[in-house]
């Protein structure tokens, strides 16, 4: 194996790595079985009623709902802070819209980006509420105010109340936080009837179907689905696909559960020292998934109260961590997580200095084939050494045309008597295509990236090259190389070799831009490298 089946085999190699990761996001794999729990007749009572049809009945199926007709009966609030604007329909107080000013919806456009949404062709909600032996509560809330806006406060509390008939008081306070993507909800209930009280607080995160796809070729394809965190597995996916009907079905102390997509997400987070009950529930094109939290009794005249956490925003790992233990792990970089984590905080930290992603991204890159320079030298060494033996190579395959296993000898008896190892190449390629892998899952899953501009025309290093002018820059380099490196002695490897970067090209195309900087600015750096290493040899 040479250099020039060394690049073959990275090139097979690079698209069975983009076609199995497009199989995963279409084929996931299935749920592990429902872990068997033993509730009580109570709890059971209860979760059947949050899990089955009750809480979708209560915010109203979309199948239903019209664009005249969605909110007709409803009022609303809205909250805003320096990083979130929120709308909650006091119908149930639940987060009906979550905006987020500090991520524009589109480059040429100012309006944030709008994570969760009551629109009926995209409609996301976060629901909370609480059930009780007759069923879910239906609660119409009271709010002081329509408008609340943090300001230069530090945290700002929204309360909601709400009495029913027969004398139980419920205030649900929403607390806000500055420069925090995390939202307190607590119930507080007071018992002022002469009975006890029994009921359980669920959370539930439930959204249609997302008709946004991206094709193999844009190279694109990400994960959208949801996500639980248990005691007994930190992180498990489940895709829309997967979910089902009591796909979730499990208790667990602590953990969490989110609606997870390209670089947002939103979590329900229960208190860590409680016994939960995670369900998810789907109808049609709804999908529901929710957390059922332990019972509770109130006996008459007392007053109890719950609490869980909403985190509704960018997949940032500080942010995330700082949020519930494991919620990071919703960042998704694949099996070569343990680089791409390294990766980024390198990159991280070279953007703090220049502030500017595309150049952070050229540094890196540099510091990355810095750490390589001595495999790579060795590698271009043993190249030069090649071509400084082509002659010989054509005049052998010449002489035994019809004779190919003599050839074969002779070539191999070459190799010997020059002191030339044809496998000298083939280890520097290998140890830097888990740093490539690792790259791309950081420029396809930071939000860092989304919409962070470069030089000219490159304005988000997360989207394809509006041109295609840094592909087809990225195409000559590895033109460059093929002129650097020895030809093969076999005609149809050397004719796969020259459409290499043609393919490459055309590959590139629709890449993240940011992926393309790395891989041209790499190339560069490895043509100045061989070029220098050559005339060494030459000389020599």
């Amino acid at each position: 194996m040479n250099f020039k089946r060394m690049a073959l085999f990275f090139a097979f190699a690079f698209v069975c790595f983009s076609l199995y990761n497009q199989w995963l996001r279409e084929h996931p794999k299935h749920p592990v079985p429902p872990v068997k729990t033993v509730l009580t007749a109570a709890a059971s009572k209860t979760a059947n009623a949050v899990a089955g049809d009750a809480p979708l009945q209560f915010v109203n199926h979309p199948k239903t709902i019209s664009k005249t007709t969605a909110t007709k009966h409803h009022s609303f609030i809205t909250v805003k802070t320096d990083v979130l604007a929120v709308k909650i329909d006091l119908q149930g107080g639940n987060i009906v819209q979550t905006a987020l000013p500090q991520y524009p919806a589109t480059l040429k456009s100012k309006a944030p980006f709008i994570l969760m949404n009551d629109s009926p062709t995209k409609r996301y909600i976060a629901q909370s509420g609480i059930v009780s032996a007759e069923g879910t509560q239906h609660m119409l809330f009271k709010a002081e105010k329509t408008t609340y806006t943090l300001g230069d406060k530090e945290a700002l509390n929204v309360d909601l109340t709400f009495d029913n008939a027969t004398g139980l008081h419920v205030v649900k306070r929403y607390s806000f936080h500055k420069n925090r993507y995390t939202v307190g909800v607590q119930y507080t209930l007071a018992n002022h009837t002469n009975n006890a009280w029994q009921g359980q607080f669920y959370a539930q995160l439930s959204r249609l179907m997302p008709t946004e796809h991206h094709s193999f070729l844009q190279g694109l394809s990400t994960f959208t689905g949801a996500a639980l965190s248990t005691a007994e597995k930190p992180y498990k996916k489940y895709s829309f696909k997967n979910l089902g009907s009591n796909a979730l079905n499990q208790v667990s102390h602590g953990g969490w559960l989110a609606m997870v997509q390209q670089y947002f997400v939103s979590a329900w987070i229960p208190e860590k020292s409680q016994e939960n009950h995670y369900y998810s529930q789907t109808q049609d094109d709804f999908y529901t998934v929710g957390v059922l939290g332990p019972s509770l009794s109130i006996a008459p005249g007392k007053t109890t109260s719950t609490h869980f956490k909403l985190y509704s925003g960018p997949q940032i790992n500080e942010r995330l961590a700082a949020a519930a233990p494991h919620l990071n792990l919703t960042i998704d970089f694949g099996w070569l997580w343990f680089i791409s984590i390294g990766i980024l905080w390198l990159i991280q930290k070279v953007h703090g200095i220049l502030g500017n992603w595309g150049w952070a991204i050229v540094i890196v890159t540099f510091l990355i084939k810095l750490a390589f320079y001595k495999l790579s030298a060795t590698s271009y060494r043993s190249m030069a050494n090649m071509r400084k033996l082509q002659p010989k190579l054509d005049a052998l395959k010449k002489r035994y045309a019809d004779d190919k296993p003599r050839f074969s000898q002779e070539m191999m008896a070459l190799y010997k008597k020059e002191k030339v190892n044809p496998l000298g190449g083939c280890l520097p390629m290998l140890v830097q295509i888990p740093v490539f892998i690792a790259l791309y899952w950081v420029l396809l899953y930071s939000v860092q990236f989304r919409q962070a501009p470069f030089i000219f025309w490159i304005h988000d290093l997360a989207a394809r090259d509006p041109y295609y002018i840094l592909p087809i820059i990225m195409g000559f380099t590895m033109l460059i190389q093929n002129k650097l490196t020895p030809s093969s002695p076999d005609p149809m490897q050397a004719k796969m070799m020259m459409a290499l970067p043609i393919v490459f090209t055309f590959l590139f195309l629709n890449f993240p831009s940011g992926l393309v900087l790395y891989w041209t600015v790499n190339n560069l750096l490895s043509v100045l490298q061989q070029w220098t290493i050559m005339r060494q040899v030459n000389k020599s």
